[in-house]
């Protein structure tokens, strides 16, 4: 079990989900930098946060710091990373956090469970595409994002998903969201993809948040009034 400290938060992984990728930027402080950053740029203490795209419970344990344990919901489709993520959130004394298992779509209709891509390396599993080789493909829980907004109204939603989040703005977002942060995945979707997600968000009241925003990470934040 390798073990590392990044940005005060203790984090461990079984040495078989290690690879040098991993090893360097949990050494240098690297791992999901640009998250971090939104993440303590913009939560303030109270709010509540909903997570997709849990990792290793990185991100959900820098925002359990500001705003507790029992204001934060993430949510992790890939079932080997469980028991490292209750793991890490119990090494960092938040295991307050809700953690929940399945994948998220962004349509209400649909079968219970939905076909989930693992391979050697964890931060790269995703949504099975058609074209998946059957081998690798398990079928997990499937999360309606919806769903997760009326149960949990988060102020702020952080995702990496792995290219889902191209499914996931087919439909306004409530008004008690208050900032989003997602990685984006431009290998994975053409341009007008990026243009549907900002189109979304801007139609529901939310606009570009250039301070956190870095890279591929796109922040939007809720219009303030005049």
């Amino acid at each position: 079990m390798a073990e590392y400290e990044v940005n005060g938060v203790q984090l461990a992984l079984p040495d078989a989900m290690l690879t040098d990728w991993i090893r360097d930027k949990l050494v240098s402080g690297g791992y999901e930098a640009h998250e971090a950053r939104a993440a303590l740029m913009r939560l303030r203490p109270g709010q509540r946060v909903l997570e997709l795209g849990s990792g290793l419970g990185y991100i959900a344990t820098l925002c359990a710091g500001i705003t507790g344990a029992e204001n934060v919901v993430t949510v992790e489709a890939n079932p080997h990373m469980l028991p490292v993520i209750e793991a890490n959130l119990a090494r960092n004394d938040v295991a307050g956090v809700t953690l929940l298992h399945g994948a998220v779509t962004g349509q209400a209709a649909g079968p219970d469970r939905i076909g989930f891509q693992t391979g050697s390396a964890f931060w790269g599993a995703h949504i099975a595409t058609p074209d998946a080789r059957s081998a690798s493909v398990i079928h997990v829980p499937r999360l309606v994002l919806g769903d997760l907004l009326a149960r949990y109204r988060p102020h702020v939603v952080i995702m990496d998903v792995e290219g889902a989040e191209e499914h996931l703005f087919d439909a306004p977002w409530p008004d008690h969201v208050r900032s989003v942060m997602m990685e984006l995945h431009p290998a994975r979707y053409p341009d007008m993809a990026i243009k549907r997600i900002v189109d979304c968000l801007s139609a529901s009241g939310l606009t570009y948040d250039p301070g956190p925003s870095r890279g591929r990470i796109l922040c939007m934040r809720r219009l303030r009034s005049a």
